[in-house]
């Protein structure tokens, strides 16, 4: 009965608007969801995105907004880059638990000594773990053709079983009473990611994250790099005439997406987290890809589509509390926004025709 007709050019109203269908539409997907699950819709849907803003005790997780959304900006503002050049980094996740490990490993390595130095030395670390893990994809590609969504995504594993490793072995707490998991940096002064004011939630990674949005502004709308990345993106061939190198665009694309994923997981085992552990990672890594797209793969999209990520986090958690939601609910309905959004996401270059009747004669 329908057809899809191809539109002259791309529509900037469906554009605009397409990501916050995909947010209704998640919101209706998963009420019914939760009706399977036995569970009250409306109430699922009040708790994960009334509750945490607008609750009895919101004064407590609104706060958490900006815990939960600074590791999913920082992360998703890396893979833009690459993404908006056609260079697909999915192992974030990876590169994230690569950058705690080195960040926490640094500031063990100096407990229990007191110094204003250790935490940029670990912020330092955290960031050159990151980079290099993702160099590893970048150089197989650039210097054997390899796909760097294979490579990038295997590694992953291999960052969590060097992050069981640590946890068991060579960071694990001596004083822990054989239990896994290193020391706690909260209670290392030196190394711990303390909040900059009180009760705000607003700590060193957070301050990293809105720093992260400016420059990645300013490098895709001032800065001759940016124009680079977004013509690669949009016109390789046309990129090639121009002068881009695209070796030099893979290293620097996947170099700066892992550089801010290791930042990323430095903050956040330096700080909410406090330590390394078999469970550190959280898939943080994996959810910052929604987080890109969700946000147009533009800076202040993305600030904003972390923030709404981060609220479901905080809301999934207390549906789980209060209404015994499975943990594997929560994160389908996060998966369901990446899903509909490239659903609806069709109809910024299509119309949806009715199919004529041809009357025969």
């Amino acid at each position: 009965m329908f057809h899809l007709e191809p539109r002259p050019q791309t529509s900037k109203l469906w554009i605009a608007i397409t990501p916050l269908l995909a947010v209704v539409a998640t919101m209706i997907a998963g009420g019914i969801l939760f009706a399977f699950l036995g569970k009250d819709p409306f109430v699922s849907i009040r708790l994960i995105f009334w509750d945490p803003l607008f609750g009895d005790f919101a004064f407590y997780y609104r706060p958490q907004l900006l815990v939960k959304g600074a590791p999913l900006i920082l992360i998703a503002i890396g893979l833009s880059l690459g993404f908006r050049a056609g260079i697909w980094n999915i192992g974030a996740e990876g590169q994230y638990i690569i950058g705690a490990i080195c960040g926490a490993a640094v500031g063990l390595a100096f407990y229990p000594m007191e110094s204003w130095l250790i935490f940029p030395l670990m912020i330092l670390a955290g960031a050159l773990g990151g980079t290099l893990w993702a160099m590893i994809p970048a150089i197989l590609k650039v210097r054997y053709g390899t796909n760097e969504i294979l490579v990038s995504l295997m590694l992953v594993y291999v960052a969590e079983k060097l992050l069981a490793s640590m946890s068991l072995g060579l960071l694990k707490n001596p004083e822990g009473h054989g239990f896994p998991g290193s020391r706690n940096l909260r209670d290392y002064a030196s190394a711990f990611n303390d909040e900059l004011f009180a009760g705000t939630g607003m700590h060193w990674g957070v301050a990293a994250a809105f720093i992260a949005v400016i420059l990645a502004y300013v490098l895709l709308n001032r800065h001759m790099l940016g124009f680079q990345i977004r013509l690669t993106g949009q016109a390789p061939r046309a990129a090639r005439f121009a002068g881009v190198n695209p070796p030099r665009l893979i290293l620097f694309c996947l170099g700066t997406s892992g550089m801010l994923a290791g930042l990323a997981g430095m903050f956040e085992v330096s700080g909410p987290s406090g330590q390394i552990s078999i469970d550190f990672n959280t898939g943080y890594g994996f959810t910052a890809i929604i987080v890109a797209f969700l946000g147009r793969l533009h800076p202040v999209g993305i600030l904003l589509a972390g923030l709404l990520l981060a609220l479901t986090y905080i809301g999934g958690e207390i549906a789980q509390g209060q209404l015994n939601l499975p943990a594997a609910a929560i994160q389908l309905f996060q998966g369901m926004l990446l899903f509909f959004l490239l659903a609806v996401d069709l109809l910024s270059n299509f119309r949806i025709r009715l199919n004529q009747r041809k009357e025969s004669i």
